[in-house]
Order: C-alpha cells, then sequence, then structure tokens
C-alpha cells in the first residue's frame, strides 16, 4: 500500500500534533490551557476538599479553566493587567504562594524526629502531673470583696450563689465551676493555693494573680487521665514544627539588611 504525497502530509501532521493535543485540555481563542493547570487544580479539590478525581470533577474543572481563561482574555483587551492596584494585589498574591511553598520546602528538609516527639511527650507528662482537681473559683477585682466572700462562705453561704458576681463569665452562670483540669492548667498562684487543698476546703485568704483575687474551693481529685503519646503526637508534630518554622524566620530576618 502506497500514499500520495498530499495523503502523506495530512497523517504526518496528525502524528506530530497529537502529543501538543494531548498536553492541552483546551484551546481558547487560539491560546491553549495546559492539562497541568487542571491537574493541579483537581490535586488542590482533592486535598482541601477530600473531592475524589473522577471524570465528573475533571469535566467541572475544565469548564471552569475554560471560564477563566475567557475572562483573563477579556481583561488582558482591556488593559486591567496594568492597573496599580492589580499588579500589587498580584505581587502579594505571588508572594504568598512562594511562602508557601518555602515553608513546605522547609518542612520536608527538617522534618521533626521520633526522639524529640517523645522528650516533648514526657516533658507534657511531667507538667501536667499526676492528678486532676474539680475545682470552684469566684473571681473579684479586689481583696477587700474576695475577703468578704470568704466570711459569708464560712457562715454557710452557698458558693454557687456568691459566684455569680464572679469577674469570669465563663464559670460564673455555673456556679464557679472549672471543671477537672490539672495544676498546671492554671496560673502558679492559683495552681499552687488548689494543691494545698483537701476536698471540700476553701481558700482561708484570697488569691492575687494577674486577673484579680480569687476565692478557690476544692470539690475532688482523682488521678489524672493523660493522653497517649499516639493521641496527641500530631498537635505535638505540628507545634514541634511551627518553633522550627519560628526559628527559621528568625534567623533570615537576623541575616537580612534592613533600612
Amino acid at each position: 500500500m502506497t500514499f500520495k504525497p498530499s495523503r502523506l502530509l495530512v497523517v504526518l501532521f496528525a502524528a506530530a500534533t497529537l502529543p501538543v493535543m494531548a498536553q492541552n485540555l483546551a484551546v481558547v481563542n487560539g491560546k491553549a490551557i495546559p492539562s497541568s493547570r487542571a491537574d493541579m487544580m483537581v490535586k488542590q479539590l482533592s486535598a482541601q476538599g477530600g473531592q475524589a478525581d473522577t471524570p465528573e470533577l475533571r469535566n467541572m474543572v475544565k469548564d471552569e479553566l475554560i471560564n477563566r481563561e475567557v475572562l483573563i482574555q477579556e481583561a488582558d483587551k482591556l488593559g486591567l493587567g496594568n492597573n496599580a492596584d492589580v499588579k500589587a494585589q498580584a505581587d502579594i498574591a505571588r508572594q504568598s504562594i512562594l511562602i508557601r511553598a518555602l515553608v513546605a520546602d522547609f518542612v520536608k528538609k527538617n522534618p521533626i524526629k521520633d526522639a524529640d516527639i517523645q522528650a516533648e511527650y514526657d516533658k507534657f507528662k511531667a507538667q501536667a502531673g499526676d492528678k486532676e482537681y474539680h475545682a470552684r473559683h469566684i473571681l473579684v477585682e479586689n481583696e477587700a470583696d474576695a475577703k468578704s466572700i470568704i466570711t459569708k462562705l464560712k457562715a454557710g453561704g452557698k458558693f454557687e450563689d456568691l459566684a455569680k458576681q464572679s469577674k469570669d463569665p465563663g464559670s460564673a452562670a455555673n456556679g464557679g465551676d472549672l471543671g477537672w483540669a490539672t495544676p498546671a492548667s492554671f496560673v502558679k498562684p492559683f495552681s499552687d493555693a488548689l494543691v494545698a487543698l483537701k476536698p471540700g476546703q476553701l481558700t482561708e485568704t484570697p488569691i492575687k494573680t494577674q486577673f484579680g483575687y480569687h476565692v478557690i474551693k476544692l470539690e475532688e481529685v482523682r488521678a489524672a487521665k493523660i493522653p497517649t503519646l499516639a493521641e496527641v503526637k500530631p498537635q505535638i508534630t505540628e507545634a514541634l514544627q511551627q518553633k522550627k518554622l519560628q526559628a527559621y524566620q528568625a534567623d533570615l530576618r537576623a541575616k537580612a539588611k534592613v533600612q
């Protein structure tokens, strides 16, 4: 079988254009939309929204990219890309993209070691302690008011009723109840006073902190329920990554010449 010259040219042209067409999602007014752009958008949608890579999603992405290209071409035709505000916004968007890429690159090259996670977990357990305390408190502005509350409580006043005047809105409406917590959850003067009490006891004198004056009552004590390493590993890893990133940024800032 032989081809005529004209037929041969058509076949060769079609063969040459197939790879190019495969690389393009569509061509809008002569301008190609690369398939890689659709791949990137599908990847982002899958990562952010958990959407599966399906033919339906691909068609939706294709329509969106075509719509965008039509709008971009019109914006270019109107010269909007030369607008100062548009340029500034585009520059900020570019900075954000590059910074995210830099952070991702740094995290990839500086992974958090299991030994560091274990050490941080051990520190967390030591700070948390082995006991949890169920306490109530009443927070007031001055020492005189706190002493007056203690006097009323010793005379038979109900803690829940007097707690309504507390400055702490989170517990005032609930009888001053702070729920179960470890001493490390509170500021030191408060936690020191708390652990010195026995269940049912009340602080004899007001406890001063940066928030005001506290009257504290201990309800119960129990063994602390410390989460396992597996339960808190993601949070510890994230915290350690943030520390590394902050140190990296601080180091770059220190080396920069800022005038």
